[in-house]
Order: structure tokens, then sequence, then C-alpha cells
């Protein structure tokens, strides 16, 4: 029982894993892939790509004309991310 438990996992993981769509590795096809990525987002994200690799998604969101948080968190759901990093909206203060 333990054996066909861990084999479960091991599955889950690997195809989580394979779900994952690094932007700083994703070819152009890839990219187009992507719910709400066409040619011209996906053009601007490797123009960016090729000056330097993406840090974090707020450095993504300041290049890249047209993505901002809810386009982050919209490509997030479907699977890309950042340095293996999902999008996280930033925390709201409390406000007095």
């Amino acid at each position: 029982m333990l054996k066909k438990f861990l084999t479960l996992i091991s599955l889950l993981c690997a195809v989580a894993s394979v779900s994952a769509l690094e932007i700083n590795s994703a070819s152009e096809a890839e990219l187009d892939s992507i719910k709400g990525i066409g040619p011209g987002t996906s053009s601007k994200i490797l123009d960016e790509r090729k000056k330097a690799a993406f840090m974090d998604w707020n450095d993504l969101i300041t290049r890249v004309k047209g993505i901002g948080k809810k386009k982050s968190a919209d490509f997030s759901k479907e699977g890309i991310t950042v340095n293996g990093a999902a999008y996280q909206p930033a925390a709201r203060g409390n406000k007095p």
C-alpha cells in the first residue's frame, strides 16, 4: 500500500512539474500556446529576455508593456512561472 501511495505522489509531482512553463526558457511556440499570449506579447517577452532574464514577476511587469497584475495572475494560473515562482500579488496593507 505504501508503495502505491509513494508512486501516486511521484506521478502527481511529475505532472505538476511538467505543466509549469518557465518564462525565461519558454520558446515562442510555448508562449503562444498560453491563453492571453499572442504573437505580439510573445515577441515583446522574447525581445526583453534577450537583454536579460526576468528576475521576478515585478521585473516582467515592468519591462513588458501590456502585462500587468491581472494578466500576470492569469498567466500564472495557466502555468507560467518566473524563476520557478508563480505570481503572488502583493499583500494589501491595512488602511487606517
